[in-house]
């Protein structure tokens, strides 16, 4: 009756079948001949399904990316379910963790910095205290990353930017923001007509900090939700008082 219960589980998958069987024997009552296995730790070996998550196979990344997008597309509940369906098939709280941090960034980034605090928030709490009491820290995380407002921009400011310094790792960096620590480096140029920000009234300037060869480049182009709507306005301040003051700054 019992290895009945086993291949109607397993549905015709003998992997399943095997992992099931080693389970219940693994957990059976070990005798000096012998080993038990009782209808009662066999149901329980039946319902708990972890020994079906493989931490290395294609539903392991099915069931994160279903996470991720679950956020993405502002549904807590949703999110909250995949969250649950890792932590219950034994998956590394910490794994977790580290994708909602990775989640922080790309997908919400500085429309909501405190994203990123609750996110390592969450990680420490699970490098403290493990499973099953950080799971309600990753729920609340989650949650959190669902509901707040999102952006991609910081995500595609790098992409850029790493592809750009991919193609240009060999240009110079311009003389005036060169660490001049000695006479000689003086001498070739290095820190001349450095402006420092903080001796001026605006703590603005309007020294070219990119290699000649990228001058004007903008790789950040907040998004216009959440905070980062405040960042982008001021961003836009100091971009046009930047272009005003150009031309004298250049004389």
């Amino acid at each position: 009756h019992m290895l009945d219960m086993i291949a109607m589980f397993a549905a015709g998958d003998a992997r399943t079948a095997l992992n099931t069987l080693e389970m219940a024997v693994t957990n059976g009552e070990i005798g000096a001949d012998k080993t038990t296995v009782t209808m009662e730790v066999l149901k329980q070996c039946i319902g708990k399904k972890s020994f079906l998550y493989d931490k290395k196979g294609e539903e392991h990344y099915n069931i994160i990316s279903a996470l991720h997008k679950s956020m993405r597309n502002t549904d807590p509940d949703a999110a909250v379910y995949w969250l649950a369906r890792m932590l219950e098939a034994g998956e590394d709280p910490l794994y977790v963790a580290r994708r909602v941090t990775r989640f922080a960034s790309e997908d919400i980034g500085l429309a909501d910095p405190r994203a990123l605090e609750i996110a390592v928030a969450a990680y420490e709490a699970c490098h403290f205290i493990g499973m099953p009491e950080c799971a309600v820290h990753l729920t609340e995380a989650v949650v959190y990353m669902a509901l707040a407002p999102q952006s991609n921009a910081l995500y595609k400011a790098y992409g850029q930017a790493g592809h750009e310094a991919r193609r240009t790792l060999a240009d110079p960096v311009p003389l005036v923001i060169r660490n001049g620590v000695t006479k000689r480096m003086q001498d070739l140029g290095y820190g001349k007509d450095y402006q420092y920000a903080h001796d001026t009234k605006e703590k603005l300037t309007t020294m070219q900090c990119l290699p000649d060869s990228l001058a004007g480049r903008e790789y950040y182009r907040p998004g216009t939700k959440g905070e980062e709507a405040d960042f982008g306005e001021r961003l836009r301040r100091i971009k046009a008082w930047k272009r005003q003051h150009q031309g004298p700054a250049k004389d």
